[in-house]
């Protein structure tokens, strides 16, 4: 290995273990532990006075939207307690953080010296201050002006033989006003290269929902939960992914909804909830949440949803219209019969046993489901991202309509996003593949011709870095190396790059693996007070129920040398396109009333945006299934039963299908601390847990230190120094943390019409490090 290989910055975290201590597996979430934690992290990064004061204020009415996950506010009433969960805190501790990286701290730690931390210590060090750059060769970040920053990025695009050489990154914080600038700016200097988050996690969703029901959404409220009879998560850990969900369960539960969980870990947040803002909770009480936990092997969803359909097609031939609602599949789809021809192929038992769980639980979900209507759905990243994922939310489809359970109250299909905005990126038009109509809005308001060719998504421009044929990539938010598949691969993709630019709040390890020349733009926070021109503005964010609502940061940012994303996208697009634009970026800059309102000449559903944007708890868009109308481009006002067989899966003898995971401590690929609480894990995240009867039969044992292998298209990938936790998991599984696993999932491993990473599944071998 040569000597400038070597002196490379890391791509990945150190291979060293810290000091691992293990506890008991917890059986419920939240509790007295939940705001303890809380406390503790907002103390230390913000102090009493400064983080309680974003406390009360975040997710209020006339306060700001948390940066954290998706989850709906109430329409109505709020808790005046705390209207925010424990990692809601402190992704509130994050960015309201009083540390921060001034000129000093760059010019003390190399770029080399600080890919040697591992991702929890970079985090940590505080909010970066003001803009630095990395000249090509140089080992250190610099300050620089606004100004020279604009005009090194400006001509550096300016300077690319197509538009087509430069990608522009989206990640799931950016608000609606300044993702709407964003495409806007991208589109008018010539590219669809969007890529955003959503492409590595619900794009099978969007795909999916897109074909059978007509838009890329969900279709209930958060009211619906109150009003069920039954609730179904899958794929999805609440308890540490979307903790207020467990409010909206625990009230589903006293009102005598049924819950079924699925999935191939017991997860504490879905078996119990101590509710901390209730007397039972900090007494300890504790919520019973599932009353049915199917504990699938990774990727057998696919076959129990079958085995379901299956029985509860025979509760019909049983008790003829008593379960199934014909008048809805009527009235409202295509294919029934040819689907149950295709349902009839399968036997129940191969079904099981393909899903891996006893058939005697999957008649009891069939019973339960059998004379109820109003279901609820809910699903995340364990659904889709495999290379089944769109097969898999279109069979989620299938049961829905076979039920008619969308289109009336507490009945519906529950995609839960993970980024705070991720959705509402999307519907500002941050899409690599834009329809035809948008492109023709865009037009007709702006004047001029917008690409109309598909652009890049996330694994394409990695791809893309690889073969030359991008030289810019600019981010808005995001830790892009962390989060995308393939480490090493992604990493020499990044390097071969002539210019890398991240618009960010906190130093991350993207900023570690650059192009030639790099520079991070330091960005204001959600919690962060946005004045122009003497004036506070405010933003607006759209949440996994398609409510848009209004984010006003009301703490003082540490430094003057902040700006926020809607003012960097103006400034970016006046050094870029001068002149020759066509678009008033100055009216943007200092007014995002002035953005709304072209938002609302531009978008459906955004009539009158200023105004219902001020309503307290914002307003819903648009959306047709919830009202029991569908028009897809593809079907029409029919909703076509999905046929799919089942994925297969060839495991050869000392594989383990693998899985990646978030500990309880992190939020996508922010590290808040190295405790894993509910799964019992402390100090620690190079694990890979086990099922107990795997670890004996491959001759390891508890607290082993193992190395994992990919071999996947015949090229050898190795994740390093892990230590083995035997775990209620099927055998022949296994889950890791990411990013510390995603050296092993494969660049090309992809799910099928989303193209999305397969995170959820890939096969390794594990041998003793």
């Amino acid at each position: 290995m040569s000597k400038e290989i070597e002196e490379r910055p890391a791509a990945e975290n150190p291979e060293e273990l810290l000091h691992l201590k293990l506890e008991p597996q917890k059986k419920w979430a939240a509790g007295i532990p939940a705001v303890s934690a809380a406390m503790v992290d907002i103390l230390k990064e913000a102090g009493f006075v400064r983080g309680m004061e974003g406390l009360f204020k975040m997710n209020k009415k006339d306060g700001f939207d948390c940066s954290g996950c998706a989850w709906p506010d109430p329409d109505d009433d709020r808790s005046p307690i705390a209207e925010y969960c424990e990692n809601g805190a402190k992704a509130l501790a994050e960015e309201a953080t009083t540390k921060k990286l001034t000129a000093e701290f760059f010019a003390q730690n190399s770029v080399t010296d600080l890919a040697k931390l591992n991702d929890y210590e970079i985090g940590k060090k505080g909010r970066i201050a003001q803009p630095v750059y990395l000249p090509k060769g140089a080992t250190h970040y610099q300050p620089i002006s606004w100004d020279d920053a604009f005009k090194k990025i400006g001509d550096k695009l300016n300077s690319l033989k197509s538009p087509n050489e430069a990608a522009f990154y989206t990640s799931g914080r950016t608000s609606n006003e300044a993702s709407f600038t964003y495409q806007l700016f991208v589109r008018e200097y010539g590219t669809n290269n969007l890529p955003d988050c959503s492409n590595m996690c619900h794009e099978s969703t969007g795909v999916a929902l897109a074909d059978s029901i007509g838009i890329g959404k969900g279709t209930v409220t958060l009211n619906d939960f109150y009003d069920t009879d039954v609730i179904i998560i899958i794929g999805q850990n609440p308890g540490t992914n979307h903790p207020r969900m467990l409010t909206a369960l625990q009230k589903a539960k006293e009102r005598g909804s049924k819950i079924i969980a699925v999935n191939p870990l017991h997860e504490a947040g879905l078996m119990g909830f101590k509710n901390p803002q209730t007397v039972k909770g900090l007494l300890g009480i504790n919520t019973h949440l599932a009353d049915l936990y199917l504990q699938v092997k990774i990727n057998g969803d696919m076959a129990l949803l079958k085995a379901i359909e299956k029985l509860l097609y025979k509760a019909e031939l049983e008790n003829p219209g008593k379960v199934f609602d014909h008048e809805f599949i009527k009235n409202n789809t295509e294919g029934y019969v040819a689907f149950l021809d295709h349902l009839n192929q399968y036997d129940l038992n191969q079904l099981a046993s393909e899903a891996d769980v006893p058939l005697a639980q999957i008649e009891q979900a069939a019973d339960i489901l059998k004379d109820k209507s109003k279901i609820i759905i809910c699903w995340a990243m364990g659904v889709t991202q495999h290379k089944n994922g769109v097969a898999t939310v279109k069979e989620i489809v299938n049961l829905a309509i076979l039920k008619g359970s969308i289109g009336k109250p507490g009945a519906g299909l529950c995609p839960v996003r993970g980024h705070s905005n991720v959705q509402g990126n999307r519907t500002m038009m941050i899409f690599d593949k834009p329809y035809p109509r948008q492109m023709d809005k865009l037009k007709e308001v702006y004047g001029f011709e917008p690409p109309r060719e598909h652009g890049y998504d996330v694994v394409e421009s990695i791809q893309a870095m690889h073969e030359g044929k991008l030289k810019v990539f600019f981010a808005m938010g995001g830790n892009f190396l962390s989060a995308t598949p393939d480490t090493t691969y992604t990493a020499e993709a990044l390097r071969k790059l002539v210019m890398s630019v991240h618009v960010s709040t906190k130093l991350n390890r993207s900023h570690l693996v650059h192009g030639e020349e790099a520079l991070i733009l330091p960005t204001l926070s959600r919690s962060d007070k946005d004045m122009i021109n003497g004036e506070a503005q405010f933003i607006s964010c759209e949440n996994s129920m398609g409510v848009i609502q209004m984010s006003k940061g009301m703490l003082e940012p540490i430094s003057k040398d902040m700006m926020s994303e809607n003012q960097i996208v103006c400034r970016l697009a006046k050094a870029t396109l001068g002149s020759r634009s066509v678009v008033n970026w100055d009216k943007y800059e200092k007014s995002y009333d002035a953005i709304r309102d072209d938002i609302a000449r531009v978008i459906p559903g955004f009539e009158d945006y200023n105004q219902r944007v001020r309503i307290p708890a914002g307003f819903y868009l648009p959306n047709a299934p919830r009202m029991g109308k569908f028009e897809s481009e593809k079907h029409g006002s029919r909703v076509v039963f999905n046929i799919a067989d089942l994925p297969k899966h060839e495991q050869a003898d000392g594989e383990y299908r693998m899985t990646t995971i978030r500990s309880h401590d992190q939020f996508n690929t922010t590290i808040y601390g190295l405790d894993d609480r509910y799964r019992g894990i402390h100090n620690e995240r190079r694990v890979i847990f086990m099922n107990e009867t795997d670890v004996q039969k491959a001759g390891f044992k508890s607290g082993e230190q193992v190395d994992l292998y990919n071999n996947y298209g015949g090229v050898e990938r190795v994740a390093r120094l892990f230590v083995v936790i035997p775990y209620s998991i099927p055998a022949g599984c296994t889950a890791t943390y990411y990013p510390e696993a995603n050296v092993l999932i494969p660049i090309d491993s992809v799910a099928e019409q989303s193209n999305t990473p397969t995170s959820k599944l890939v096969f390794i071998k594990i041998k003793k490090h």
